[in-house]
């Protein structure tokens, strides 16, 4: 081994040495400064971009670019108005979603209301049903499945009233929603039903994922339009099992379709036993701005099917020419 050699191999190994202390240093100290700007950063715009920022990188591993890929594109929907657009406000309030979902699809869409509580005091005494499902109208991810009058934790539902998911995510859309519960059926008669979730870009289904036991081993599928499995997951471990293509899939693209008609990128969560269609959720920044593909080239793959073949990881996109785009135009990677 030459001299050049020896010196080449150290400075290899310092460098791997360096990147590793440098990864090291990422896993603990970007999480506890994304913990730290919640609470210090002011509560307006310029505080959400920074709070957002922060947590784009503790969640993707590098910085936000100015590119065709999912996360890129919610971030950018996420740090700019299009988020407080007074639409998508509107439909991340479960009881006013109902009132969109009626109205562009029909109500035989939404699942039944039982009652809305706006009052904690209310909750002390009001006759939650034997079997029903109980979750707050102004955040996501919050829900309680209740079946045979099993004992409810009153003091979790009177927390909603005081929980504000905007402080947690600084997704703006749920910043000026009321704290509301919302009481609903057992949808199908609590018989299984699927849980799809389509990501439409110019009001077109590109992908669609299926939850497989949620509750259990939460694993997850993902599928073009044409039902092709694709080969990754996003977030949840992809699942070995196999599964049917539904039957009444061409009903729910169409239903996904013109719920998705007025925004640009969106995702639009359904349930399904196999025949009717019941709308779960309109979710304006999937997994906010921060989905994990598994394995990691699966966002490229994700990228050309949303965005088409115009996508690309270098392919510059001007910083406005997302927001700027909506059903009926056409967004390019090179403006």
């Amino acid at each position: 081994m030459t001299a050049f050699s020896k010196i080449t191999d150290k400075k290899i190994v310092g460098f791997r040495s360096h990147s590793n202390h440098l990864s090291k240093f990422m896993e603990t100290s970007v999480p506890l400064l994304f913990r730290l700007s919640r609470k210090i950063m002011p509560r307006n715009r310029l505080g959400d971009r920074v709070v957002a920022y922060i947590n784009f990188i503790m969640n993707n591993n590098r910085l936000p670019k100015k590119q065709l890929t999912l996360n890129d594109v919610l971030y950018k929907i996420k740090t700019t108005d299009e988020i407080i657009d007074p639409l998508r406000v509107f439909v991340s309030d479960k009881e006013f979603l109902k009132v969109f979902v009626s109205a562009t699809i029909g109500h035989k869409f939404n699942v039944p209301t039982l009652a809305v509580i706006r009052d904690i005091s209310v909750l002390e005494h009001y006759p939650f049903p034997a079997n029903c499902c109980i979750k707050p109208t102004h955040a996501s991810g919050e829900f309680i499945i209740r079946r045979d009058s099993e004992p409810l934790d009153i003091n979790r539902l009177k927390s909603w009233f005081t929980l504000n998911y905007y402080w947690q995510t600084r997704e703006a859309n749920y910043k000026s929603l009321k704290p509301k519960i919302i009481v609903e059926p057992l949808i199908f008669g609590g018989a299984h039903a699927e849980d799809y979730k389509f990501l439409c870009y110019q009001g077109v289904p590109k992908i669609v994922w299926v939850d497989l036991d949620r509750h259990v081993r939460h694993r997850r599928k993902v599928f073009d339009a044409d039902w092709n499995e694709l080969d990754f997951s996003i977030t949840k471990i992809r699942s070995e099992a196999p599964f049917q293509k539904p039957k009444n899939l061409s009903e729910m693209l169409e239903v996904a379709s013109k719920l998705a008609a007025q925004f640009s990128l969106v995702r639009i969560d359904l349930y399904s036993d196999g025949n009717s269609i019941l709308v779960g959720e309109i979710t304006n920044c999937s997994g906010n701005a921060g989905e994990r593909f598994l394995p990691p080239e699966g966002e490229f793959t994700a990228a050309r099917i949303l965005f088409g073949p115009a996508s690309s990881i270098t392919s510059p996109v001007h910083p406005d020419s997302f927001i700027e785009s909506r059903p009926g135009t056409t967004l390019s990677a090179t403006e």
